[in-house]
């Protein structure tokens, strides 16, 4: 187990960078007829980069899991462009872990929000997913 001296001194941000492409469009991924960053790309992508981060405070034999996630996307990426996307800890209290999201391009924001996470015992609770594929 980590002490807490240990656990103040982690990072408290996580940016990912990635470039707009093919495999990224609106008109690809199903949400939109555009060729623009499609906006479950952000989601996913806020998703990973906070794990990664809660990830980094949670003891061994833990994960997180994502249980509350709301975004806006307020302007267009297109297809060649650079991106980023920065999760911000900004509060944890027990298990439950609250990120401001935010992402941004050469222009500018072009997306915030808001994500939950909790951390649970990885392995009992992927027991507890399993097991609902055996109800009726």
């Amino acid at each position: 187990m980590d002490t807490q001296e240990t656990k103040n001194a982690l990072p408290v941000t996580r940016t990912l960078r990635a470039t707009v492409t093919e495999d990224l469009l609106a008109v690809r991924v199903g949400s939109g007829t555009l060729r623009v960053l499609g906006t479950p790309v952000l989601a996913r992508l806020y998703e990973q980069a906070a794990q990664e981060l809660a990830g980094l405070y949670c003891d061994v034999g833990m994960t997180t899991v994502g249980t509350a996630l709301s975004l806006s996307h307020d302007a267009p990426t297109p297809c060649g462009m650079d991106f980023s996307v920065t999760v911000t800890l900004v509060g944890r209290e027990g298990r439950v872990f609250t990120f401001a999201l935010e992402a941004a391009d050469a222009t500018g924001l072009i997306s915030k929000g808001t994500h939950t996470r909790v951390a649970v015992p990885a392995e009992k609770f992927q027991a507890k997913a399993d097991g609902r594929r055996n109800r009726p």
